[in-house]
């Protein structure tokens, strides 16, 4: 059985856009993802509110360093075949990044990581599938606008600058943009519909990536 892991943020821990909850399991694009895959796969899911590439976050009682986690969270579930990295909107907060070049930079500090992590029994470095978030929408709340400043704009850059990490990098590239967008409640989130839209998408990437 191949293992796939997909680490992230809220987007992956299914956060609601009103801020009611988390959407139900079935909803959540890392079980559609297993659903889509079947049996012969089994997906990991590891999703933290709040979570950024590589960049500290004092704010939260969790740490939400992207980087310094990782490899604790390799060696958890080694060995992998695939691991799936979709972080980036938490790194357009102003005081966090707040710019498409830094959060690239830190997406491949994280391929690095995967890359190099100290593996054992033998076991090799699984394959890496970077999504960039869907950009973030503008939404008329001042505390929005005045944590994101110009990360609204920043976020539509990083389609482009996650596919040119992953080319560099031999890594393989998924836009989740492309077939999802960020709710208008909350100008982060995603929606049910939105969230389903993205597992359902990278299930046939996967299955060729694993060659199923």
């Amino acid at each position: 059985m191949k293992t796939v892991l997909c680490y992230g943020d809220s987007l992956t821990w299914g956060y609601i856009p009103d801020g009611s909850g988390r959407h139900a399991l079935k909803d959540r694009w890392p079980e559609v993802l297993q659903t889509e895959l079947g049996n012969r796969v089994h997906v990991v899911t590891d999703g933290l509110n709040g979570r950024t590439t590589a960049y500290d976050d004092h704010l939260s009682g969790f740490e939400r360093n992207g980087a310094k986690t990782l490899t604790t969270v390799l060696g958890a579930h080694f060995p992998l075949d695939l691991v799936i990295i979709m972080l980036g909107s938490n790194d357009m907060k102003n005081f966090i990044c707040g710019n498409a070049q830094g959060t690239k930079r830190g997406v491949q500090r994280l391929i690095e990581i995967v890359r190099t992590a100290p593996y054992q029994m033998n076991a090799k470095a699984p394959q890496i599938l970077i999504m960039s978030p869907p950009a973030l929408t503008p939404i008329d709340e001042l505390d929005f606008q005045r944590t994101f400043e110009q990360g609204i704009e920043q976020s539509r850059l990083l389609a482009a600058f996650y596919k040119n990490a992953a080319e560099l990098a031999d890594c393989a590239f998924f836009d989740a943009g492309s077939v999802a967008r960020t709710s208008q409640l909350d100008g982060v989130h995603l929606d049910a519909e939105n969230t389903r839209a993205i597992g359902k998408a990278i299930a046939p990437i996967v299955r060729d990536i694993l060659e199923l």
